[in-house]
């Protein structure tokens, strides 16, 4: 039974993929923050509870409270999961908050804490996760990035780090390929996904986000968080083996400017 490490994963996208890697027999440990953090709906752990104990599951995943960016708190992840379980065989990077600005509109402090969630956050979880997946043999790393990490009107700190989650995510690859470590990213995208921080940028208001003018996804269909969710498990599991360095664009041309308006 595979050991898997979730960030973000108490809520929104990050609940959706921990959640269904414990449906596909994961060990699963998902923390994040209980109190809401900027642009985003996302609070508690409630949701998360609530949904693993519906699907009995929740012998499958503990939650924890915990902030990425803090080392320290990284640190007792990494040592609970060990702890409790022996070994770390997956990793996915999720957490993240991407307040909307230029580089007039966003402060250096607000600019500072994106970069320290979502880069510094990803960065240091792999720092501590990597040296127990080499010992062991190997391992598979999932960095969650954005269409925005090509560049995206007003959201100048989200796309920075973005950019380097996808430039971080190429260089572990290359770094770790001896030790068998995968590393690949996977952007949701069809600019109709629903999470807590896309809704959070609407003011929670999910009904005018969803009102938006977009086409969605080749399905017919916005991005779901289950959508995600598969990508993830792919690249986590051994029918992936020898994928590394790989884009998964799960939606719709993020990486070509979409998504597409529909007709």
């Amino acid at each position: 039974m595979p050991v898997t490490i979730v960030t973000g994963g108490t809520f929104g996208l990050g609940q959706a993929i921990a959640v269904d890697l414990a449906e596909r027999g994961h060990q699963v440990v998902a923390f994040g923050l209980h109190e809401t953090q900027v642009s985003s709906i996302a609070r508690g752990f409630e949701a998360v509870l609530g949904e693993l104990e519906t699907k009995g599951l929740s012998h499958l995943v503990d939650v924890l409270d915990a902030d990425v960016s803090d080392e320290d708190a990284v640190h007792r992840v990494i040592e609970h999961t060990l702890r409790k379980h022996g070994r770390i065989d997956g990793l996915v990077n999720n957490a993240a908050i991407g307040p909307l600005g230029t580089v007039l509109t966003t402060d250096a402090t607000m600019f500072d804490r994106v970069l320290s969630v979502n880069v510094r956050g990803t960065y240091l979880c792999c720092r501590h996760v990597i040296p127990h997946m080499a010992k062991k043999g190997g391992g598979s790393i999932v960095n969650i990035g954005s269409g925005a990490g090509y560049g995206k009107p007003n959201m100048a700190a989200y796309a920075s780090s973005k950019g380097a989650i996808q430039a971080l995510t190429m260089a572990m690859a290359y770094d770790h390929f001896e030790d068998h470590i995968r590393v690949n990213l996977t952007i949701p995208g069809g600019g109709g996904i629903v999470s807590g921080m896309s809704v959070g940028r609407f003011n929670g208001d999910e009904a005018a986000f969803k009102s938006r003018n977009i086409a969605g996804t080749v399905a017919g269909r916005a991005v779901e968080g289950h959508d995600l969710a598969n990508a993830v498990a792919f690249l986590l599991s051994d029918e992936a083996a020898t994928i590394t360095g790989t884009v998964i664009d799960v939606g719709c041309f993020s990486h070509q400017g979409g998504p597409l308006a529909r007709k």
